[in-house]
């Protein structure tokens, strides 16, 4: 499914036999939607338990899929309650506020570890360095916040002192995408957009995203080696949640962009700046307290979720029956 094509918005005739009551969606319609419901695979029965929940019927309004992906425009308010149903049915929802315009170019900025590739580098580096214990641990508790990133940030460095460059080799040459990485990148460049990785991790990766991902700009942190291996220290300052912040609006100002028409994606509780700083901000498959901070959390979907959420811009124009 992680082919290099875009994803492909579409209407399907799947979901109008199963929600006949997006035939009669009009551009004017638009006015009644709250949030969107998308899911691999969306079935009336869901619409069943949203309704016994809220104790209205629950038609939607219009339909489409994305790739793989099938979504639904829904009437009224996204809950809490809403939210918490969705989740336990395995499926993602998402609000209408301040989703960026597909139809205008844009920047995307993406967190790297555990956001755009499917591990923490530093961990990985340090179970091939026989350390991954102790560093996980601390890595998982700046994720949550419960650290000052860049002091556990050298903290875990430091660990890392005389482990030879091999295995960093080993780690890129290595390195798992997330799932929907590539699509939804080649998604947004196909429409004008500036895909971009800002990273608490190392230049060892994030210029290799850069490079197979054709990404208009990528900031990590570096890792001081003498003699082929780490010396347990970084060079120059550390990109911290502030920096990524920065990255965001240095490059859309650079770009020309609009602040609304950008992106921030991450997990953790060091992407929060960034994300506040941007037009949307995307909690993908996060700790609970940046899901709770962001606008919108992705918990189920792949980063194919992004671009169901994105795709509601292209209302009214595209999706009428």
């Amino acid at each position: 499914m992680d082919a290099l094509s875009a994803y492909p918005i579409k209407k399907h005739t799947k979901l109008l036999n199963r929600f006949p009551s997006i035939r009669g969606f009009r551009p004017s319609d638009s006015r009644q939607a709250g949030w969107l419901l998308f899911g691999l695979h969306l079935s009336p029965s869901y619409l069943d338990d949203l309704a016994f929940l809220t104790g209205e019927q629950v038609l939607p309004l219009a339909g489409w899929t994305v790739g793989p992906y099938e979504v639904l425009l829904m009437r009224g308010e996204l809950t809490p309650e809403i939210v918490a149903l969705c989740d336990a049915l395995s499926l993602d929802c998402s609000g209408l506020d301040n989703i960026p315009n597909l139809y205008e170019p844009g920047l995307a900025l993406f967190d790297m570890d555990s956001t755009a590739i499917q591990i923490e580098c530093i961990d990985e580096i340090a179970k091939l360095a026989g350390v991954g214990a102790q560093v996980s641990e601390v890595t998982e508790r700046a994720m949550r916040g419960e650290l000052d990133f860049e002091q556990s940030l050298r903290q875990r460095v430091a660990t890392l002192k005389g482990t030879d460059v091999s295995i960093l080799e080993q780690v890129r040459d290595n390195i798992p995408y997330m799932p929907g990485m590539h699509r939804l990148t080649a998604s947004l460049q196909a429409r004008g957009w500036k895909v971009a990785i800002a990273s608490g991790g190392f230049t060892w990766f994030s210029d290799k995203l850069k490079e197979d991902l054709s990404l208009a700009y990528a900031e990590s942190n570096q890792l001081v080696i003498e003699n082929g291996k780490l010396t347990g220290e970084l060079s120059g300052a550390v990109v911290d949640a502030q920096r990524k912040a920065d990255i965001l609006r240095d490059l859309a100002e650079s770009y020309e962009f609009t602040p609304s028409n950008t992106l921030a994606i991450g997990d953790g509780a060091n992407d929060l700046t960034m994300m506040s700083a941007a037009g949307l901000g995307i909690a993908y498959h996060a700790k609970p307290k940046v899901q709770q901070a962001a606008q919108v959390a992705i918990r189920h979907a792949d980063l194919g979720g992004v671009m169901c959420v994105l795709s509601a811009s292209l209302l009214p124009q595209r999706l009428s029956w």
